[in-house]
C-alpha cells in the first residue's frame, strides 16, 4: 500500500463539483487516506490504448484506507471527468479487490463514491463481467459484516451496472443533485423513445431520478446537501448500522416492492407518485430547500411504517 499525494480538502465546497480526490480530500481525516495502486503504478487498460483511446493511470477510480472521525475505513471514489466514471476490467477489479480486502480485514466500513454512467461500452464483456465480480464482492463484505455505504451525489448520476449494485448496498446516501436509476435518460430515449422520455428534459429527469424522489421512496436511506460536511456527517452516522443480509429480508423487500408496482405502476409521473403518498403540494417538492424537504419526507416515511 502506498500514500497518496497529499491534496488540500475543500471544507464546505460542492462534492458535486469536485474530482475524485478532491472529494476523498473533503469526506475523510486529514492526513489518513492511503491510496492502493495510485496514478504512479501506471495500471491501465489494456483496452482503451488498443483503440487509440486516451487512458487515466489509476482507470478512473480512486481506491485505499482512510479514517472517518477516527474510525478505519475503505474507499472508492471513480473520477466524474474519466469517461463518464465508466466500469471497464481494471476499473471493476479495482473495485473488486477492494471489497475483497474488506472482507477479510473487516474495516468500519467500505464507502462508495459513485459517479457512473454504468459499463465502458469500449470494454463491454470486461465491463459486463467486473459487474458480476463487484456484486459477488459486496456480498461478501456484507456478509463479514462490514457495512457497505454508497454516496450518489455525482455529475454522471449512478447508471448501470452499479445502480443495481447500489441497492445491493447496506446504504445509499443521496443529495438532491444525485440521481439513480438502472438505465440513464438517453439511454431510456435511445429505446423507448422521447414521447416515452425526453433526456433534455432535466425537471422530468430529476423528478423521475433525483435524489428527492429515490428519497420519498425509501430507494436511499440518507438525503444531505451539496457540501462535503454535510455529506461526512451522513456517512459516519450510519457506520455502525449494518442490514441485516438474510432470506428473510430479501423476502420483505420483494414484498415492498411488489407493494409499490400495485399503488404506483399507473402513475405518469413522479408527481402523481407523491401525492399518492401524501405529500400535500407535491408539484412544490423540486422547490423545496434540504431542510424542508427532509422534514417533510421523514413524517411521510414515519407514517409509511407505522
Amino acid at each position: 500500500m502506498q500514500a497518496s499525494t497529499t491534496m488540500p480538502g475543500i471544507g464546505a465546497g460542492s462534492y458535486y463539483e469536485a474530482t475524485a480526490r478532491q472529494r476523498v480530500a473533503g469526506l475523510f481525516d486529514a492526513g489518513s487516506v492511503q491510496e492502493i495502486l495510485p496514478p504512479q503504478a501506471r495500471v491501465t487498460s489494456p483496452h482503451l490504448g488498443t483503440l487509440g483511446l486516451p487512458v487515466a493511470f489509476d482507470d478512473g477510480v480512486m481506491i485505499g484506507s482512510a479514517q472517518l472521525n477516527g474510525r478505519t475505513v475503505l474507499f472508492a471514489a471513480q473520477e466524474p471527468a474519466f469517461m463518464g466514471g465508466s466500469v471497464g476490467e481494471v476499473h471493476g477489479a479495482k473495485l473488486t479487490g477492494l471489497l475483497k480486502r474488506a472482507a477479510q480485514r473487516k474495516p468500519d466500513a467500505v464507502v462508495l463514491l459513485w459517479d457512473t454512467g454504468g459499463v465502458r461500452l469500449h470494454e463491454a464483456n470486461a465491463g459486463l463481467i467486473a459487474i458480476s465480480e463487484i456484486q459477488r464482492a459486496v456480498f461478501e463484505a456484507r456478509a463479514a459484516g462490514v457495512p457497505v455505504i454508497v454516496v450518489c451525489a455525482g455529475g454522471n448520476g449512478c447508471y448501470g451496472g452499479l445502480g443495481i449494485v447500489a441497492r445491493c448496498c447496506d446504504h445509499i446516501v443521496i443529495t438532491e443533485e444525485g440521481r439513480h436509476s438502472v438505465s440513464g435518460p438517453e439511454v431510456i430515449e435511445s429505446q423507448k423513445g422521447v414521447e416515452e422520455f425526453d433526456a433534455m428534459d432535466r425537471a422530468l429527469v430529476w423528478r423521475t431520478m433525483g435524489g428527492k424522489h429515490r428519497y420519498l421512496l425509501g430507494e436511499a436511506g440518507s438525503f444531505a446537501a451539496d457540501t462535503m460536511g454535510e455529506l461526512r456527517q451522513a456517512v459516519a452516522a450510519l457506520l455502525d448500522q449494518p442490514v441485516a443480509l438474510t432470506l428473510e429480508a430479501v423476502q420483505r423487500e420483494h414484498q415492498a416492492l411488489a407493494r409499490r408496482l400495485q399503488r404506483f405502476g399507473a402513475a405518469q409521473d413522479a408527481i402523481e407518485i407523491w401525492s399518492a403518498l401524501g405529500v400535500e403540494q407535491p408539484a412544490d417538492v423540486p422547490m423545496l430547500d434540504t431542510a424542508a424537504f427532509v422534514a417533510m419526507a421523514d413524517a411521510i416515511r414515519e407514517r409509511a411504517d407505522a
